[in-house]
């Protein structure tokens, strides 16, 4: 509020204090609190006219702001404390005045008293009793008039609790105690915790920081069995050479023995093998190896006991999160009563006869979404009795039952809960919409658009199609409050609508806000989490369609009888353009649908689905309306949670389509920093070493550990240049370059074979099979860097 009076031109402060006033304004009514409903009423009306330039705001106006304001706040702490409240009738008097005067603000109650005091001096041949008893009786109805006392039953107050965080600074948990001290007696005998809200979202978002740093452990764990392969690989690596060295030695003993016995009758054999120097180095390397077994084997039974103390923690966590989620739980029963109650005072003010069916009213839903989410549905019930359920007149003469209905289902959907209201009213205006979107500048009077498109236009701030302004409708503040409220939780309104048929909201919600199940997917440099629930499904499309798709030679992907224009992600978000690299034969493709649209958007990469913790990003990023939180992944980075359906349901034409010009996203001539390389060596030593020479060269790397890695990550990706050791387990180098050679889609791709075999037999063996160069253990850097420049000189030409 001292934001507002500080700078009362300010549009968008202005259209916060009226999205709240009408909010207390609707709880008010519902609640049968009508003095504080009008208060609310016609200080929004005031804001409005400020805003309209038909009022000018001045000192005097904006300080009976305050009082307005003021008066508000303890109108409800009064219903809170005792169920009491007391009326404000001179001060709704006063801003009725002002806004009729253009602003202008007078005591009417100063004037109202002067009156008074004259028609006592004309009383004065009264005697002095009745003179007083006069004085006490009018001014006792004169503090009736500004401040009489109204009680509020107790269904009246928890209706009406909920707003009291709008207008005040209490916390959630000083609200808890206070309508815990005025809980049933019965209710108190009961064995309950009464836990404060705060603790509660607390303990939860601990649980939740404890799932992130598991995920890291998980993550380290995964890193260590890693490194214990590759150790195992070694190891039996270091045992085959040194079968070999033993073989070697023993024939190398036998034929010094044979010589020398040639020469020397009396030589014993036995006495060589005690002093042979090689036959102890090789015994000593035996039992080296034997050690590393050994340490390995130990290294192995202590990760395997991590993994299964991994598993049991993620079972008390997940256990444990479970058990404080439900916690948080409220049956939406207790909505119920209140929900009825605005459809039947509403449908009596506007004289129409109405009824409200709630199907799944014994489903739960999280206490915080619950709470936020009673306004928004407040306002869609009284939407559909003013906008949509016909007169008795209309309806008689449509074929309609006189009264009418408006449908409630509380559902569940995956990790989603579903709100579904139904009417069988008349449906949307299009035609008033579309009219009233053209007066507002939101759309061009020849556009043509579809209906789901114009419908999305109620949500917009400011519209309605209402001529006539009320305190039920005709501000265009309602619709804005729902859909803001939603998108804040992380959900998704649809609307459908059938002219004579009625119209339909369907709300999807997180049925939690803490921890959700979502999809890690890359995007150039960055990392988004997608929910599960807004994805209908994740693809491949070969480099083929994308082509197809792209050039225009269809119109796009084709998916379970849908078809599915296909879109960047970067694009779409504005950040990034697509490069499709040379190597890349697969890209992956989000599914997406919001109402009738569906895309499909292309990323970088999928790195897998996991259970994330939601974290606030604040003010400044969570006004992004495609940015719903944040999250902290187990190497410590933090992506952004994406509200896809929201990219998907912005102005579908505005969507920017990928590029008609195929070459500018395959260039043909690669550069030094977009090469990618393949390392193929079943040596960890060399795979280090040579991947940390070539990024240092800003080059990709990807690193195989023989040729049957190699054979299925070219499946995948194919490199623009492959480093190709000859000795290696499984598949040895020169089969990895038959193999390549004999594939059509592989042929071309260039190898240097760099190996400790630098006899001619196997250099000529190598050239034979088609290898493009061949280096020996040790090599220069500059010699494989002058190898590489000229191989991709000789590839570009």
């Amino acid at each position: 509020m001292s934001k507002w009076t500080a700078s009362p031109s300010d549009r968008d402060l202005s259209a916060d204090l009226q999205r709240t006033l009408h909010t207390l304004k609707g709880g008010a009514r519902l609640s049968g609190l009508t003095a504080v409903g009008d208060l609310a009423h016609v200080f929004e009306e005031l804001l409005m006219a400020i805003d309209n330039e038909r009022v000018k705001p001045n000192p005097e106006l904006l300080s009976m702001s305050h009082q307005v304001v003021d008066r508000l706040l303890e109108q409800i702490e009064g219903i809170e404390k005792n169920g009491r409240y007391q009326r404000a009738d001179a001060l709704v008097e006063q801003l009725n005045y002002a806004l009729q005067n253009g602003g202008k603000v007078v005591d009417l109650q100063a004037e109202k008293k002067s009156a008074d005091d004259e028609k006592k001096k004309s009383a004065s041949l009264l005697t002095e009793s009745t003179v007083t008893g006069q004085d006490e009786k009018q001014e006792s109805d004169e503090v009736h008039a500004d401040k009489d006392e109204v009680p509020a039953d107790k269904s009246e107050k928890q209706a009406v609790e909920h707003l009291t965080e709008a207008f005040s600074s209490k916390p959630a948990a000083e609200l808890a105690r206070k309508k815990a001290a005025q809980s049933k007696p019965d209710q108190q005998r009961q064995e309950q915790v009464r836990v404060q809200s705060g603790l509660l979202d607390s303990l939860v978002n601990n649980a939740g920081e404890v799932s992130i740093y598991r995920a890291r452990l998980e993550a380290h764990n995964g890193a260590s069995n890693f490194n214990l392969n590759e150790l195992e690989q070694v190891v039996e690596r270091l045992r085959i050479q040194l079968r070999n060295l033993d073989i070697e030695t023993e024939a190398q003993i036998l034929s010094r023995y044979e010589q020398e016995r040639a020469d020397n009758d009396d030589f014993d054999p036995l006495e060589m093998d005690r002093f042979s120097t090689m036959q102890q180095l090789s015994r000593s390397l035996n039992e080296t190896v034997s050690d590393l077994i050994s340490i390995k084997e130990a290294l192995t039974d202590q990760n395997k006991e991590t993994e299964t103390l991994l598993l049991q923690q993620s079972r008390v966590t997940t256990d444990l999160q479970d058990g404080l989620l439900r916690t948080r739980m409220v049956s939406f029963s207790n909505q119920v009563p209140r929900l009825q109650r605005v459809v039947r005072q509403t449908a009596q003010q506007l004289k129409k006869k109405a009824q409200l069916e709630i199907v799944g009213a014994e489903g739960e839903m999280d206490h915080s979404i619950m709470g936020r989410m009673v306004a928004p549905l407040e306002h869609i019930l009284r939407n559909a009795l003013s906008h949509g359920i016909e007169s008795r007149e209309k309806r008689l003469k449509a074929g309609k039952p006189e009264m009418g209905t408006v449908h409630l289902e509380l559902g569940r959907e995956g990790t989603d809960v579903l709100l579904t209201i139904a009417d069988d009213g008349a449906g949307l205006n299009l035609k008033a919409i579309r009219k009233k979107a053209i007066e507002r500048n939101l759309m061009d009077a020849d556009t043509t658009i579809s209906d789901q498109d114009l419908m999305q236009f109620i949500l917009e701030p400011g519209f309605s199609t209402v001529s006539e302004i009320s305190q039920i409708a005709g501000r265009g503040v309602g619709m804005d409050v729902v859909a803001s409220e939603i998108k804040q939780l992380g959900g998704s309104l649809e609307i459908f609508s059938r002219k004579g048929k009625g119209s339909t909201f369907v709300i999807r919600l997180p049925f939690t806000l803490a921890i959700v199940d979502a999809l890690l997917i890359n995007v150039g440099e960055d990392i988004y989490a997608i929910p599960n629930t807004s994805i209908e499904g994740v693809v491949r499309i070969s480099r083929d369609e994308l082509v197809s798709v792209v050039s225009g030679q269809s119109e796009g992907y084709e998916y379970a009888g849908h078809n599915y224009p296909v879109r960047y992600f970067g694009t779409v978000l504005n950040q990034a353009s697509p490069v499709w690299a040379e190597n890349e034969r697969w890209f992956p493709l989000m599914l997406i649908r919001a109402g009738d649209h569906r895309l499909a958007l292309q990323v970088d990469s999928l790195l897998g689905g996991r259970q994330i913790v939601v974290k606030s990003v604040g003010r400044q990023l969570s006004a992004v309306r495609w940015i719903t939180g944040g999250t902290i992944l187990p190497d410590g980075r933090v992506a952004l949670i994406a509200d896809v359906n929201a990219l998907v349901r912005m102005d579908f034409a505005s969507l920017v389509a990928m590029p008609d010009d195929i070459g500018s996203l395959v260039s043909e001539k690669r550069k030094s920093d977009e090469i990618t390389v393949m390392v193929v060596d079943d040596s960890i030593t060399v795979r280090k070493v040579t991947t940390r020479l070539l990024e240092r060269h800003n080059m990709n790397v990807i690193t195989a550990k023989d040729g049957v890695d190699a054979v299925a990550q070219l499946q995948e990706v194919v490199p623009d240049i492959m480093l190709l050791d000859i000795e290696m387990p499984r598949m040895d180098g020169y089969e990895v370059a038959r193999h390549i050679r004999n594939s059509p889609e592989l042929k071309a791709l260039p190898i240097i074979m760099i190996t400790s075999r630098t006899g001619e037999k196997h250099r000529d063996r190598a050239i034979e099979l088609g290898v493009n160069r061949y280096l020996g253990k040790p090599y220069q850097e500059t010699d494989l860097l002058e190898n590489f420049h000229s191989l991709l000189a000789e590839e570009s030409v």
